[in-house]
């Protein structure tokens, strides 16, 4: 072999290639420039090398699956030929990396010789914590920049809150600065007042509008705001949601910005429709992508229902959504007094083998609740609904698979899921703007459980059970009494088996703390009640991101408790919540584990403003108002009760040598503050034990007062 020979020929071959290639980069480059969005161009300033990629590889992409152009630790860009479901598909592949940025851009044209147009999609990864956000200083942003954003505001929106708008184009310019400095000043301002809508909208804003006013029919330009979003796969979610609608993405900027204290995603979308009207044009398209888009923020994208039916298109994203909380509540109301017939992957599992069951429950409850034209006639809903539960019934009565326990396994829960279709009273499934649902029942519901499954349950009867759900998490407030008062509990669940758990007994501890309120409260007007929510975080790595879910968590659950409990004449204020009880319900909150001042502040807030008949009066705890834990309130009558039976048994705890046993560490409001009493009051009290979820602390001669104290 002569190796001189065979270099020169491979060189020489490979110098004529490069020089073709290099010929055809430029015609790609000149392809590039008339045939994709000039903002394309300006956004993607800095990114030389990718731009070099891709005029150099584009005419690949008839051969190529995908090709990338970037690939840091901080930041991946790809090119596709465009096909559907790649942009979905490349999001997923993505796991659990949280993404800061993502802009998605397509060709107007179709690649020479490829057939296909172009998608180029862009993901950063640089998110900010809370800490970095707080330590950051009021920023300069340069005139040259700043200027030309605040003109375009002041002529398509004169009427905005400038010094509130510079506030937060601050913020915007901390989180990324180089989308604020690359952005046209338009989708800059634009962005920035995305993010005021979400704010001024409970956190969940969309609107649709023209993308081009000169070419109206072309595109939709889609505007998304959404407060603490998933951590991870929501931008997949979305898209989905949107792939499901029949919408193709053209083009798409998404943002998360951190507040400091929350974090907020910010997206535009621009749309087309593959066929009928554009979404700004149709009433009907603009109406079904509210319901969706809300709807992410109730369903998980994480479980079996979702990845089994809705990703197969088996199910809507709300239909998926019903059939979770019927999950949730089944499983709560069998699971407690049976865990091992009722698991909660058994109660799933008949869901996801019987579709069709699934899908008539559903159906039966959007003929008792679902605000439509055809069904405004009371007369007419419930000729239909009793033409459908009484086939349903049938159906779940004559369900025969041939094995003996399966069947009565199942036939218990799809009953269990029908008795929330008939014992609801009123929901808030139908109103759009939601972040969890609420479903106010007749508490009659239980005694057709049977015998056997609510044995474990105090006898006496509530006079209102509400179960709610979200995306993480599922409650329930049970009151014995018209006017009712009593704590909100949640609980954190940090491992799934926590979670499993909690979930299993959750019916049965709200009903037992709700019932020791009720007889605790017999010597005030106000009946007792309770009110525990059990949170999954066991996805969640940071403390930070515990909280934002707590809060994401409350904040949905207080507004689906509005939803429904907003009354003016005993009737619901939303015309989108049908109510068969009726009247107004006076239901007071307090405090209780895990619940912040933060959070008190606003659910009283929140009451107020949205015309609650109790007012700030929903919830105790606030600045103004008797704080729990300040004044004690909780532990004195504790305390006094044991004064005084001590007395009988000739023991002044004020000046006697006596011991005292504790279930309760010194943070919470009953224990602490009776530790505190003690202390205060009976100088030889001798505490010589103290139980708490965290552990246990024990001194045979009692523990150090002093050292409790400071505790």
């Amino acid at each position: 072999m002569n190796v001189k020979r065979t270099r020169e020929r491979v060189c020489n071959r490979l110098d004529k290639r490069l020089r073709e290639q290099t010929s055809k980069a430029c015609e790609n480059l000149a392809w590039l420039k008339k045939s994709i969005h000039p903002y394309f161009f300006t956004t993607m300033e800095k990114e030389n090398e990718a731009l070099e990629a891709l005029a150099y590889n584009l005419h690949r992409l008839g051969v190529e699956k995908r090709i990338t152009l970037v690939d840091r630790e901080d930041s991946l860009i790809v090119a596709y030929g465009d096909q559907p479901g790649t942009l979905y598909n490349s999001l997923s592949s993505l796991g659990n990396r949280e993404i800061s940025y993502a802009e998605i851009s397509h060709s107007n044209e179709l690649i020479p010789g490829v057939g296909v147009s172009l998608e180029v999609q862009r993901f950063e990864f640089k998110k900010l914590t809370a800490a970095q956000m707080c330590d950051c200083e009021t920023p300069h942003i340069p005139v040259s920049i700043r200027r030309p954003i605040f003109k375009t505001q002041r002529e398509s929106k004169p009427d905005t809150d400038f010094k509130r708008f510079r506030r937060v184009l601050d913020m915007f310019w901390i989180n990324n600065e180089e989308y604020i400095r690359h952005s046209p000043p338009q989708r800059a301002a634009r962005a920035v007042w995305l993010y005021m809508q979400g704010t001024d909208h409970r956190g969940l804003y969309i609107d649709a509008e023209p993308a081009s006013y000169d070419h109206p029919g072309e595109e939709t330009r889609v505007l998304f705001a959404v407060g603490n979003p998933p951590a991870t796969g929501f931008i997949a979610q979305v898209i989905e949601a949107l792939y499901r609608l029949n919408l193709g993405v053209r083009r798409a900027y998404c943002l998360d910005i951190h507040t400091g204290r929350h974090s907020y995603f910010i997206a535009t979308f621009y749309v087309s429709t593959h066929e009928g009207p554009p979404v700004h044009e149709s009433i009907e398209r603009f109406s079904q992508l509210r319901r969706e888009l809300h709807n992410t923020q109730v369903l998980n994208a994480d479980g079996k229902i979702y990845e089994r039916m809705v990703k197969r298109g088996k199910m809507t994203g709300e239909t998926a959504t019903l059939t979770n909380a019927m999950v949730a509540f089944c499983h709560t109301n069998l699971a407690h007094n049976e865990p091992d017939r009722y698991d909660l992957a058994e109660v799933e599992r008949v869901f996801l083998t019987n579709r069709p069951v699934a899908l008539k429950l559903v159906d039966l409850f959007s003929l008792r609740f679902a605000p439509r034209k055809s069904l405004e006639d009371p007369a007419v809903r419930k000729e239909a609904y009793d033409k459908a539960l009484a086939y349903l019934e049938l159906l779940i009565d004559n369900y025969n698979t041939g094995h003996r326990h399966i069947d009565e396994v199942r036939r218990k829960v799809f009953k269990t899921a029908l008795l929330l279709v008939t014992h609801t009273l009123k929901s808030n499934f139908y109103v759009i703007d939601k972040h969890a649902l609420a479903f106010r029942l007749d508490p009659s519901y239980l005694a057709e459980l049977g015998e056997e499954l609510i044995s474990d349950l105090p006898t006496d009867k509530p006079f209102r059970i509400t179960f709610f759900f979200g995306r993480h998490s599922a409650g329930y407030h049970v009151g014995f009494s018209d006017i009712a008062r009593g704590g909100w509990r949640s609980i954190l669940c940090r491992n799934f088996d926590d979670f499993l758990s909690n979930a299993t007994t959750l019916l049965r501890e709200v009903f037992v703390l709700a019932h020791t309120q009720h007889l605790k409260n017999k010597d005030i007007y106000e009946g007792g009640s309770k009110l525990a929510m059990v949170l999954d975080i066991s996805d969640l790595a940071f403390p930070e991101e515990e909280v934002q879910r707590l809060y994401k968590a409350q904040f949905g659950l207080i507004n689906a408790f509005l939803d429904i409990y907003v009354t003016k004449d005993g009737k619901p204020v939303s015309p989108l919540v049908i109510d068969y009880y009726g009247e107004d319900e006076p239901i007071e909150l307090g405090p209780d584990e895990n619940m912040h001042d933060e959070m008190i502040e606003f659910v009283a807030q929140l009451s107020e403003e949205r015309g609650y008949i109790l007012g700030k009066g929903i919830i105790s705890s606030k600045v103004v108002g008797i704080n729990h834990k300040e004044y004690g309130v909780t532990s004195l009558g504790v305390i006094t009760c044991a004064e005084i039976v001590m007395l009988s048994m000739g023991i002044d705890m004020h000046s006697d040598v006596f011991s005292v046993k504790i279930t309760g560490g010194p943070n919470g409001d009953v224990a602490g503050n009776a530790m505190k009493l003690l202390i205060e009051r009976c100088p030889k009290v001798q505490i010589k034990l103290l139980i708490d979820g965290s552990g246990v602390l024990y001194d045979p001669e009692g523990l150090d007062l002093e050292e409790l104290g400071s505790l």
